[in-house]
């Protein structure tokens, strides 16, 4: 889930930062700071989208450098179990799929991409025996995250699993919207969609 967290610091400004304003100078050292920062309480930091306060400068004997208390805040991603993501499948291999959420990628095992026994062909498709459903790169697919871990900050590990109904490929996801539609109302949208493709020719 996105959020906007606002955080107080101590920031450091060396002596080359000292020709720009303060405001610019402290900003430049947040950005440098904390955008791509990685922890399990903030998440993945995207952007500093604002600076709220900057205190005075104090310098400490022996560092040349000035430091101010700021306040400001970040725009991050942090992944939160049973959370339900959109992402675009980057990589697959015979064990599962790579899916990439934007700022972080999560993996989805084989076990999870269907309701289905899935085999893994040579040219990176994973296909459903029974169902024939099919999973290739740059499918756009909706998850659900079962599993997050930060034990290795830099490289966060995230599962998801795409196998209840809603799930999966966009057009699964229609799919099961359809099968769960009531009988009249499924009337309906077709005749709208019938009478659409009409008007089009």
């Amino acid at each position: 889930m996105f959020y906007r967290m606002e955080i107080k610091d101590h920031i450091r400004v060396p002596p080359d930062l000292f020709n720009l304003e303060v405001n610019k100078a402290v900003l430049t050292r947040i950005k440098r700071k904390y955008e791509g920062f990685i922890s399990k309480d903030l998440g993945v930091v995207i952007d500093v989208t604002d600076v709220k306060t900057i205190g005075e400068g104090i310098i400490i004997p022996g560092d040349g450098a000035s430091y101010y208390d700021a306040t400001f805040e970040l725009l991050t991603f942090k992944p939160e179990i049973q959370e339900v993501v959109l992402g675009k499948i980057k990589d697959i291999a015979d064990f599962g799929a790579f899916i990439n959420l934007g700022p972080i990628e999560g993996m989805i095992h084989v076990s999870q991409t269907m309701d289905d026994f899935v085999s893994f062909s040579k040219d990176k498709v994973l296909a459903g025996k029974e169902t024939k459903k099919t999973l290739k790169l740059g499918d756009k697919c909706r998850a659900r995250i079962i599993a997050v871990s930060f034990k290795d900050v830099m490289n966060p590990k995230l599962g998801l699993t795409m196998r209840q109904p809603f799930l999966g490929r966009l057009d699964w996801v229609e799919d099961d919207a359809k099968k769960d539609q009531p009988e009249g109302e499924k009337e309906v949208k077709d005749q709208k969609e019938a009478k659409g493709k009409k008007a089009k020719k």
